[in-house]
């Protein structure tokens, strides 16, 4: 079994910056690529970044030029650091990954969330 923990949400007022942070623990050989996505109320939801093992990454449009997504191999752990934030930008984010177990079985494994919201 693989866990993803969340980390990081907070409450910040528009144009303020946080940096989210999930670590993947468990039954890990290797894991492939990790991404954010979002869940906004009433809104489907919205994958945000991704990132793969050597580094590649792919942002949805409202991300590009405001979040960075970036990932330490070593601890199985990826970031998001979000600048510029907007009031749109409130949801939950939750932590995704491509995981393959030591008993070479691969699987997506999805965190709990943690809860971003953006106010004056």
């Amino acid at each position: 079994q693989v866990q993803l923990v969340e980390s990081g949400g907070g409450s910040v007022q528009p144009g303020g910056s946080l940096t989210l942070s999930c670590a993947a623990s468990g039954n890990i050989f290797t894991v492939y690529t990790m991404g954010w996505y979002r869940q906004a109320p009433g809104i489907q939801r919205e994958l945000v970044a991704t990132i793969d093992a050597p580094g590649t990454t792919t942002y949805t449009d409202s991300a590009k030029g405001r979040f960075t997504i970036s990932r330490d191999n070593a601890k199985h752990t990826v970031f998001l650091q979000m600048t510029s934030l907007k009031p749109e930008d409130t949801a939950v984010y939750v932590c995704q990954a491509e995981v393959m177990s030591r008993t070479l079985i691969e699987d997506t494994y999805w965190g709990k969330g943690t809860l971003v919201t953006v106010s004056s």
